[in-house]
């Protein structure tokens, strides 16, 4: 009796479903045929609605992220690219600058060279000597292009030194603000003698009369009389006048009119004069 009364209860609910299924689609199809959307068509558009805004708005922002970090990438490869131009560009100007500055020094060494009765030979600088006990230079012109030991060495601004040793393709020079160098030279405004010594960095004109009137500024020029360097070439200029009170002599001491700091080309006067003690 208990099965037969389970049964029958199964039996009611599933026949209750089925009716209540069956008018659920009834309602659905009558409601196709209607122009406005009931209450449950409206909930449903709601969700679907919000769920495809929510995922349009997503796939938008990741397609945005993409879109930026593709440009982010182009950039910066753009900005490298453009460094590279930029550098490539510094360089060429930089070499542009020093190749028109070298013309310029080699045009003046030119012009330089033809003043000179006796023959010339341009040099260019290749060492500088670090010993305590010389200022020395190096240059790249020997014994094999003419180049003997006691040539005066030149530049366009003045005086550099004289040549003191030389190998077939190399020679040394010392400088002329080197205390082992002595050179004969006038004050230019009043021809008053004296020797041109070297102090290290400067000049120093000795064996110039106290009473003679030499002032700050006055041009030293050289007398050609050492046999060495021409008449007339440019040593440098009065920087200060000592004059003690005992002594016949005066302190004078001389700015050179070269920058031995910066000396890049030379000329060598290729005259046979032996080199001064």
């Amino acid at each position: 009796m208990k099965k037969r009364g389970n049964r029958a209860r199964q039996t009611s609910k599933l026949l209750l479903f089925g009716v209540a299924a069956a008018l659920f689609f009834v309602m659905v199809l009558s409601s196709l045929g209607r122009s406005e959307f009931n209450v449950a068509h409206k909930i449903g558009l709601e969700v679907i609605g919000a769920a495809q805004a929510v995922s349009t708005g997503i796939s938008g922002y990741i397609g945005g992220v993409w879109s930026n970090y593709r440009e982010l990438i182009n950039v910066r490869e753009e900005n490298r690219r453009l460094r590279e131009e930029l550098r490539q560009h510094k360089a060429a100007t930089t070499q542009y600058r020093e190749a028109v500055a070298t013309n310029v020094r080699l045009k003046k060494l030119l012009d330089l060279r033809e003043d000179f009765p006796d023959p010339t030979l341009a040099a260019r600088v290749i060492g500088r000597d670090s010993s305590l006990w010389f200022q020395t230079i190096t240059i790249d012109q020997g014994s094999s292009a003419g180049v003997e030991r006691g040539m005066p060495v030149v530049t366009v601004e003045g005086i550099v030194g004289q040549v003191i040793n030389t190998s077939p393709n190399y020679a040394k020079v010392l400088l002329a603000n080197d205390p082992n160098s002595a050179i004969d030279a006038i004050v230019q405004k009043n021809r008053s003698q004296g020797i041109i010594k070297g102090d290290g960095s400067e000049f120093v004109l000795h064996y110039v009369l106290r009473t003679v009137n030499v002032e700050k500024g006055d041009h030293i020029i050289t007398s050609g009389l050492d046999g060495i360097f021409p008449k007339g070439l440019p040593v440098g200029q009065v920087s200060e006048v000592v004059r003690a009170r005992r002594g016949m002599f005066q302190t004078i001491h001389v700015k050179p009119a070269a920058d031995f700091s910066r000396l890049e080309h030379l000329v060598i006067i290729m005259n046979k004069s032996s080199l001064a003690e």
